[in-house]
């Protein structure tokens, strides 16, 4: 982020999303949420489009963050390790994490109708996927590309469905059972 200042901003637009949704967020709530002089959210981002491109570059930052220990780590040699790094950070996207994932489902709405908000959220998605390729790779996916995206599939499947979908809300088991039987299957190992 380019300044404090920039990040309260988005951090406030991000909890709007979660609490009010899309037509909740406007320049004057951000203001007032954060507690900030009239005109200063639209000092930093002058139009509705770049205060969605400065939240959506914000959640990018701290769902990175999140999953930093999965996409950082060693390639591990073992289902289990990647399977309980995994279930560990959808865990944190559906509890304390959970207003962010509203907000990014807010957000991944409206990019459908936006182009230049969409090149952020693919260039955001990309900072999933290419480390799930190069760690089903090291692994021993024999197709890492598509098994990256399967996997990044699962979990945003399985958060969806938690969060807005119709669906019952996992237990860390769940997720950890889930992602183990998925992983075996892309990488050959049944018992393993």
């Amino acid at each position: 982020m380019k300044s404090q200042r920039a990040e309260l901003v988005a951090d406030t637009a991000i909890a709007l999303l979660a609490d009010r949704g899309m037509r909740g967020l406007t320049h004057r709530a951000v203001d007032e949420a954060a507690g900030l002089p009239p005109g200063s959210t639209s000092n930093l981002a002058r139009t509705r489009s770049a205060l969605l491109e400065l939240t959506l570059a914000r959640l990018a930052q701290l769902e990175s963050a999140a999953f930093a220990p999965l996409l950082e780590s060693p390639a591990p040699d073992l289902v289990e390790v990647l399977a309980e790094m995994t279930a560990q950070a959808l865990w944190t996207q559906l509890t304390v994490g959970r207003h962010r994932t509203v907000a990014r489902y807010e957000l991944a709405l409206e990019a459908t109708r936006r182009p230049e908000l969409r090149r952020i959220y693919d260039r955001a998605g990309a900072r999933f996927r290419d480390p799930a390729v190069a760690i089903l790779a090291a692994a021993g996916s024999s197709d890492p590309v598509r098994h990256g995206r399967q996997l990044v599939a699962f979990g945003e499947g399985a958060i969806f469905d938690a969060v807005v979908g119709a669906g019952a809300e996992p237990t860390l088991d769940d997720l950890r059972l889930g992602i183990r039987e998925l992983l075996r299957g892309m990488l050959g190992r049944e018992g393993a």
